[in-house]
């Protein structure tokens, strides 16, 4: 309530209505609507007094006022017209409704006994039930909603659900159980801050209806509901699929040329109509609307609401329906059929036609590769938010294909998987699949088997045969399934008709076109799937400094702040690993392995591995005890697992990570290896971001190079013991704000690509390309370290030290003459050895010489001098440049 507004005599009303025998109760001033004590249950069964009134409205505290209706205010019902109904004029159609069934006087009797409008702009009145107990509160008429109408929330549950129907109640009822908010109810009592106004008469006024006019003037209520329940089995012939050729069976012929008045003949006249609706009242003239027609927007169906006619109440009949429960005492099977038969011998209905075998035409030409099957150009609406784990795509009706013909049934099964009538199923290198999700919510991709197509199939279409159909004396329509040696035909093939899936993103990532996908499902341009991990936050149009500032403070402010990394390269390269899964589909090719390795346990390592999957999800695999379990480990979670990052957690203290199959797989595009209990290989794109975690993990082999490091060191005994982190606890903040986080990191990258996408360049062998951009994101983004430790990393590779540390031994012992083995051994203290610690061969040394030729450690490098004359090969040590 503002300042020019008196505070209303809330007293001096609760006075009022208590004289007219009313239970009032306070309502709080916070827009709730709610009640001002403590529990109002007890005021439903015994009368509020005049000394609660002068406690709860007294000193003229802001407040409001409502009544309780029921046997406690006298049996009193409040009847509502919403705001919405008043404008759509459901008050005046209702009113003309009143009139002609003979219940105009008591209608413009509650019209003019205490009438109320509302804030929103509907209409309260008011009516005393005689003879009868006011039933609860009632919904008496709705309708769908149109979209200018639509709240926030309403509009994000059809993007979850297209198919839902979003319902405005238009009529209602506040009776036993209920109360209702009366005047001068006002301010900050409802959320628009505006009053309730009295329009009419008052408490002193309130008419009272005997309980036959009260039911009927419910009824008449109903009658404008615009969501009449579709026909029921027990009312409606048995659907049946269309005829061929456009032919008509007698009951559909005999609903669309029958008339309402000979099929009422007797029982119902019409008393008027109203737009396409017309109201019926009983054929001798008793006052009272008993059934309508016309009212349903795609079927004319009679809709009856008396219970004392054949008809079952509030049930939809057709026609066909009317017609054969009265003329022939039922509505089941039997008598849909014998009214049928009586209608062919009046004339309606077609002839049945002789369907032929095969209904699947030929194909006009080669197979679609199927890219129609999803919309050609989605653009993402502005307004549109995204929610965790997108739902199947909505098709509006599942195709029909007869499959009486096998070869008709394969050639028409291939012609649905090129059309746009199949949901999420696409192809990949050994066959069709599908996306689905697991009990945790992560997206995992199903290759499809003989049973597994046959259920999709059941599931998607709608497959028959034709055979003799003795009801039409024509052919008829039989659900069957696809067989198994059909579904089996099809997997056989070398190719399908579908849209290829490279791949499955959790979160929103740049196209190599630069573009950003953001939609959930499946993206055409790249054939990448989107199931997003956690809800997606609506991105603005424009990417701002501001905007990419926070982003920044979210990442490394917040979320990053308390990490004890060593460097800051450290930091730097878990950023770059946080933003790789973004930019992967815009950078080609292979990422190299992250090590996320620190001094002691407690130190946060699995945190910041555990931070991926609650950003974009990961999928964890033990790490095995050799490199053919590996392989096995490697090519599982390839072949299913949709999580974008993939880890292997806690390595055995101070490991030595010397794998040829990790270090194949980081350095492959495309993963090749035999499924296992299969004969089959498969090819399988290596989109994922592996890894690694340890407590002071070393490297190996050629592993080194492949190593992205991140290392820890919290320089305290008890590092498990920190406190005072500047989020609390990272796991329930990451709970809350995973979307935030998904949200500044592709802020970051956003920004980055508006400001031109600048990389800076960076040699890292394969990885160069990627490394280049990641340096050209965390430049923009102002972060420094960005592998400024690579030269001092190589520390953690064991093999590399150790010969760096031979090979420098050697230049000083003998730093220009080639030597044997042989003569090499003699550096006891400094030649690698075996793994048992003895010292190699002459012959060992040899081969492990020759593996490193030409190979730098540091800057030295093995050079092979072959001795022709005593056929042997001698070894020197080589300084870079020539340098000494």
């Amino acid at each position: 309530m503002n300042d020019a507004q008196p505070t209303p005599d809330l007293r001096a009303s609760a006075r009022e209505m208590h004289d007219a025998g009313l239970c009032v109760l306070p309502i709080k001033a916070n827009g709730s609507k709610a009640a001002d004590v403590r529990s109002w249950k007890p005021y439903k069964i015994q009368r509020s007094t005049p000394a609660e009134h002068d406690e709860w409205f007294g000193g003229g505290r802001p407040a409001g006022i409502a009544v309780v209706y029921g046997a406690v205010s006298g049996n009193v019902e409040m009847l509502e017209f919403e705001g919405h109904a008043i404008r759509d004029g459901l008050l005046d159609e209702v009113t003309e409704i009143m009139e002609a069934s003979g219940f105009g006087e008591e209608w413009h009797a509650i019209l003019n006994g205490w009438a109320t409008e509302s804030p929103s702009g509907g209409r309260h009145y008011r009516v005393r039930v005689e003879g009868a107990d006011v039933p609860g509160n009632t919904k008496l008429a709705s309708r769908l909603a149109r979209e200018d109408e639509y709240t926030d929330e309403e509009r994000q549950k059809l993007r979850e659900k297209p198919n839902a129907r979003i319902i405005r109640v238009q009529i209602e009822t506040r009776g036993e159980g209920g109360y209702g908010l009366v005047e001068p109810s006002s301010g900050t009592v409802h959320a628009s801050g505006k009053p309730y106004l009295r329009i009419a008469g008052g408490p002193a006024s309130i008419p009272t209806i005997d309980a036959e006019a009260f039911q009927a003037i419910h009824d008449i209520c109903r009658m404008v509901d615009s969501l009449p329940k579709p026909e029921s089995p027990k009312t409606a012939p048995r659907d049946l699929p269309p005829l061929p050729g456009g032919g008509l069976r007698p009951g559909e012929d005999f609903d669309l040329r029958a008339d309402w008045r000979d099929i009422l003949q007797g029982l119902f006249q019409p008393l008027f109509t109203r737009g396409s609706t017309t109201y019926w009242g009983w054929a001798d003239g008793t006052r009272g609307v008993k059934a309508t027609t016309g009212h349903a927007s795609d079927k004319d169906r009679l809709w009856v609401f008396t219970t004392s006619s054949d008809f079952l109440p509030d049930t939809p009949y057709s026609k066909f329906a009317a017609y054969t429960l009265l003329n022939h005492g039922g509505v089941d099977r039997q008598h849909f059929k014998q009214a049928a038969a009586e209608l062919r011998s009046q004339g309606y209905g077609t002839e049945p036609p002789r369907r032929r075998l095969n209904l699947v035409p030929q194909q006009p030409g080669p197979l679609s590769d199927g890219s129609s099957a999803l919309d050609t150009d989605h653009t993402p609406d502005p307004d549109e938010g995204f929610e965790d784990g997108p739902g199947l795509r909505v098709v509006s009706t599942k195709p029909e294909l007869d499959i009486t013909n096998e070869a008709d049934a394969i050639d028409g099964l291939l012609e649905i998987m090129g059309s746009e009538q199949l949901p999420d199923l696409y192809k990949r290198s050994s066959g069709p699949c599908w996306v689905y999700q697991d009990d945790q919510g992560n997206p995992l991709v199903k290759q499809l088997g003989t049973d597994n197509l046959r259920a999709y199939l059941a599931e998607h279409v709608t497959t028959y045969q034709v055979v003799k159909d003795p009801f039409t004396e024509g052919t008829k329509e039989v659900r069957e399934l696809v067989m198994p040696k059909t579904c089996s035909t099809i997997l056989g093939r070398r190719d399908w008709p579908l849209l290829p899936l490279r791949g499955i993103v959790t979160a929103p990532v740049v196209r190599p076109d630069g573009t950003l996908v953001q939609a959930p499902g499946y993206d055409k341009p790249t054939g990448l799937y989107m199931h997003p991990r956690v809800p997606l936050r609506r991105l603005a149009p424009q990417v701002s400094d501001e905007s990419v500032q926070r982003a920044k403070d979210i990442v490394l402010g917040q979320m990053l702040a308390d990490f004890p990394f060593v460097d800051d390269s450290d930091r730097a390269q878990y950023l770059g690993a946080l933003l790789s899964p973004i930019i992967r589909p815009y950078i080609p090719g292979p990422t190299p392995i992250v090590i996320i390795t620190s001094t002691s346990q407690g130190s946060g390592k699995t945190l910041l591995k555990d931070a991926f999957g609650y950003v974009y999800g990961l999928a964890e695999t033990p790490w095995p005890e050799n490199d053919a379990e590996l392989r096995k480990a490697i090519t599982a979670k390839l072949w299913d697992c949709g999580d974008p990052v993939i880890a292997m957690d806690n390595l055995p203290n101070g490991h030595i990570i010397k794998s040829p199959i990790l270090s194949s797989l980081v350095t492959s595009a495309n993963w090749s290896d035999r499924l296992l209990g299969s004969t089959s290989s498969v090819s399988i794109p290596n989109d994922r971001l592996w890894v690694l975690t340890g407590n002071n993990l070393r490297t190996g082999g050629d592993n080194a190079r492949r190593t992205l490091w991140v290392r820890l060191d919290p320089d305290c005994p008890d590092p498990d013991r920190r406190d005072d982190f500047t989020v609390g606890d990272l796991r329930a903040w990451l709970t809350d704000n995973a979307s935030t986080v998904v949200a500044a990191l592709v802020t970051m990258v956003r920004g980055w690509l508006a400001a031109g996408a600048e990389t800076v360049n960076t040699r890292m062998g394969d990885y160069s390309r990627w490394a280049s951009t990641i340096a050209g994101i965390l430049q923009y983004l102002d972060v420094p370290g960005w592998l400024t430790t690579r030269d001092t990393s190589t520390g953690l590779d064991d093999e590399a030290e150790e010969w760096a540390a031979f090979l420098a031994a050697w230049h000083e012992a003998i730093p220009e003459d080639a030597v044997t083995t042989k003569q090499l051994l003699g550096l006891k203290e400094d030649v690698p050895r075996l793994h048992n610690g003895e010292l190699p061969s002459p012959k060992q040394l040899g081969h492990w010489l020759k593996a490193r030729e030409g190979r730098y450690f540091e800057d030295l490098k093995i050079v092979r001098v072959p001795d022709a004359h005593k056929k042997q090969n001698l070894w020197r040590v080589a300084r870079y440049g020539g340098r000494r």
